[in-house]
């Protein structure tokens, strides 16, 4: 980190071993995102409540080059659990955030979209044409929107291409989102 960690309990008293606990917490975080400029822990105690004792609250404010991420969780009876918890919801949002600048953003593919050309119900397949007149193979096995019986020729629906040991073939056939028509 370029400026040293800052920690700030507040409402309760000084303890070397919450100090020592936090620093842990947030050399560790160095393993999710190698680039953290700054850390600032906040550990309060919340208010009293009389049936469940002291309430601690954490906020860990962390700085990395294109961002800001804030961890706040509240209301917890034991200061060490809170301080887990905290500390583990900010190493999932480096370890997002270190995703993100890497380019490792899983994309998915966008459904293409066609009418059922032909229907072979008692073998159970049948061939979508798509809107550049390429046919694409799918089975019953293939429908997960509509039933397979349900289909006709003629049916738009969209799917997800694949390429086949024969060809071009369509996986995840459904009628799509509100009946959307083909392209």
């Amino acid at each position: 980190m370029q400026i040293p960690l800052q920690i700030t309990l507040r409402g309760l008293p000084h303890s070397d071993a919450l100090e020592t606990r936090i620093r842990e917490k947030a050399d560790k975080l160095q393993e999710f995102h190698a680039r953290i400029t700054s850390c600032r822990v906040v550990v309060e105690e919340a208010h009293r409540h009389r049936r469940q004792g002291k309430q601690f609250t954490v906020h860990v404010d962390l700085r990395v080059p294109g961002g800001e991420i804030v961890i706040d969780r509240d209301h917890d009876e034991d200061v060490y659990v809170a301080l887990r918890d905290a500390f583990d919801a900010a190493a999932r949002k480096l370890e997002d955030q270190a995703r993100v600048q890497r380019g490792d953003v899983k994309v998915h593919e966008l459904p293409k979209r066609g009418k059922v050309a032909r229907l072979f119900p008692e073998e159970g397949y049948g061939f979508i044409q798509a809107a550049d007149g390429t046919e694409y193979y799918f089975s019953r096995e293939n429908v997960s929107g509509p039933l397979f019986d349900s289909l006709e020729t003629g049916t738009a629906v969209q799917f997800i291409e694949d390429i086949g040991s024969e060809g071009p073939q369509a996986k995840r056939v459904s009628l799509g989102k509100h009946g959307v028509p083909p392209e």
